[in-house]
C-alpha cells in the first residue's frame, strides 16, 4: 500500500469506488476532474485499487475543507489518517489552513479529525432543504 497524490491515471480507480464515494468527486466535476485537481491523496493497494482517499472538498481563499472516504472493509486500519496527514501537509504548503466539518453525531469522523490534529472550534446546527425525514418522525 502506498499513500500518494492521485493523478489522472487513477480515474478508473476512483470510478470503481462506486456510488457511495461519488460525492467526493462530484465537487470536482467527476472522477476525471477529481484526479486531475491535485487536491486528493489516497492509500492505493498494490493492485491499484483505492483503499482510502482524502481530498479538499471546499476550497476558499484561506481554508480548505477536508473530506474523507475509506472502503468499508479497510476502515479502522488508519489508512484514512495517513491520507489526511498527507493532504493537510499539502494544504499547509499552499499557504492555506485545513478545516474539518462534520455532523455532531458522526463519531467516526470526529475521532478521525481529532487523531489528525484538528481541534473543535465550535458546534453548529445543520439545516437542509427538502424532506429527507419521514413524516412519522415529524409528528413525534
Amino acid at each position: 500500500m502506498t499513500v500518494r497524490r492521485l493523478e489522472p491515471a487513477d480515474t478508473d480507480a476512483v470510478q470503481e469506488l462506486g456510488p457511495d464515494a461519488s460525492w467526493l468527486s462530484a465537487s470536482w466535476g467527476g472522477p476525471r476532474g477529481f484526479t486531475a485537481s491535485g487536491h486528493a491523496w489516497a492509500a492505493v493497494g498494490r493492485n491499484g485499487c483505492i483503499l482510502a482517499v482524502a481530498c479538499t472538498y471546499f476550497r476558499g481563499t484561506g481554508y480548505e475543507d477536508v473530506a474523507v472516504y475509506t472502503v468499508p472493509d479497510r476502515r479502522r486500519h488508519h489508512l484514512a489518517l495517513a491520507c489526511v496527514t498527507s493532504l493537510c501537509a499539502d494544504i499547509t504548503s499552499r499557504g492555506h489552513t485545513p478545516s474539518w466539518n462534520c455532523s455532531l453525531h458522526n463519531r467516526a469522523s470526529r475521532l478521525l479529525a481529532w487523531n489528525a490534529g484538528f481541534r473543535l472550534v465550535r458546534e453548529y446546527v445543520h439545516y437542509a432543504a427538502g424532506s429527507p425525514v419521514s413524516h412519522h418522525r415529524l409528528s413525534a
